[in-house]
């Protein structure tokens, strides 16, 4: 049986696609009367406020057309710096990427997994951590997101050669 969310996906999804714009994750929670609709979008280059605004009031009318029938708040948004990972799309844009996984078991006598995603199956998914490959099951996986690291540019004002 599809849930709501599998139920609006498609629409959603082909409105963003004639738009060029790429459905990153869709989720749909709380209570009846306070209800939440958050769409994750994304496009090549990234998406700016702007565009997040207009695609927001075409979602808007989708919903409305009969796709919710409660009250709800829309979110969209863009993936962000760190993304959570939860289908196989989002682990393949990820690959090459420095990665935080925690599983529900231990794989390695660890449940955390911290390294770059190297590369995935149907089944599972590699991760380089500490120069070891970790294979790590998708079905042991608990929580995933990637990881932005900031680095430390020069000190502006520092010597002149």
């Amino acid at each position: 049986m599809a849930t709501e969310t599998d139920r609006i996906w498609g629409p959603i999804e082909g409105y963003l696609a004639a738009e060029d714009i790429e459905l990153d994750d869709l989720e749909i929670g709380g209570a009846a009367g306070s209800r939440f609709v958050r769409v994750i979008v994304d496009a090549e280059g990234g998406i700016d406020v702007e565009r997040i605004a207009a695609i927001a009031t075409g979602i808007g009318r989708l919903l409305d057309d009969g796709l919710i029938s409660d009250n709800y708040s829309l979110e969209v948004t863009s993936p962000g710096l760190e993304r959570a990972l939860r289908r196989p799309a989002q682990y393949q844009k990820s690959i090459g990427r420095e990665v935080q996984i925690t599983t529900n078991s231990d794989i390695d006598g660890t449940r955390d997994h911290r390294g770059v995603l190297r590369s995935i199956t149907d089944e599972d998914l590699a991760v380089e951590v500490g120069g070891d490959e970790r294979i790590i099951p998708f079905s042991a996986v608990n929580k995933a997101r990637t990881v932005f690291t900031w680095e430390k540019g020069k000190k502006p004002g520092g010597k002149k050669r």
